[in-house]
């Protein structure tokens, strides 16, 4: 009941501020297990997706900060929220992301792994990449843009659009490759691609030169209506 009154009353709070447009939303599965990989722009991504995908249980890796703050702490608690150290290879955190998999939650993760503010791309960091190898479940890209001036916005008393974009599911693949530094960054790079694709030329930022490198390492999963996608945590799919 709390989770639903909180997502309620964020939802509406959010159509008020914001002109949003949602409905690639309805892309994502009803049921977990899978990630959902999301660029970072600022403070609004988190509670946009999460309310509008409700009653599915969605969670995420939380920068540990983020619960020096009361009110923030109370919003994570109630979503599960994980909190990570992101300086560090916090295998804490990515165990707890796979105990919430294992439970059959939606795990949202940022691969830029902190806030762009501006909306523009920026490099991924390789975390993604572990726990997609891990888990070996599909992800959902997700592109978030146009809400980068609602701090200006808000203060005009002025509505900000905001639009978010749902790719196709896909699967890392590293094709036989090792599970080095340097092929663990190019899958986040894949994965982020993926993003970049979904977003109008402007914001993709880091990635707009890369656009050539897409499909690198990453196996696009086929979706038939109906059909739910096979899913496996740390097992090669058949």
């Amino acid at each position: 009941m709390e989770r639903w009154l909180v997502n309620t009353f964020i939802r509406f709070l959010l159509n008020i501020l914001l002109k949003l447009d949602v409905k690639q939303l309805k892309k994502c599965p009803k049921n977990g297990p899978y990630l959902l990989a999301v660029n970072h722009l600022n403070f609004l991504d988190a509670p946009v997706v999460i309310s509008h995908l409700h009653p599915r249980q969605t969670t995420g890796l939380i920068k540990k900060e983020s619960w020096d703050k009361p009110f923030l702490a109370y919003l994570f608690r109630v979503w599960d929220g994980i909190p990570i150290e992101r300086d560090t290879a916090d295998f804490k955190a990515f165990n707890q992301a796979k105990d919430a998999l294992k439970d059959g939650k939606i795990l949202a993760i940022a691969p830029e792994g902190t806030r762009s503010e501006d909306g523009v791309l920026i490099q991924a960091k390789p975390g993604i990449a572990i726990l997609a190898l891990k888990t070996n479940l599909p992800i959902y890209p997700i592109a978030y843009y146009g809400h980068e001036d609602f701090k200006q916005n808000f203060r005009r008393l002025k509505r900000t659009p905001m639009t978010v974009r749902v790719g196709e599911p896909i699967r890392v693949n590293l094709q036989g490759q090792p599970k080095n530094k340097e092929n663990l960054q190019s899958v986040a790079d894949s994965i982020m691609i993926e993003i970049a694709s979904l977003m109008p030329e402007k914001y993709r930022g880091y990635y707009s030169t890369k656009m050539a490198q897409r499909g690198r390492f990453i196996e696009y999963l086929e979706v038939l209506p109906g059909k739910h996608i096979a899913q496996s945590l740390g097992e090669q799919p058949s």
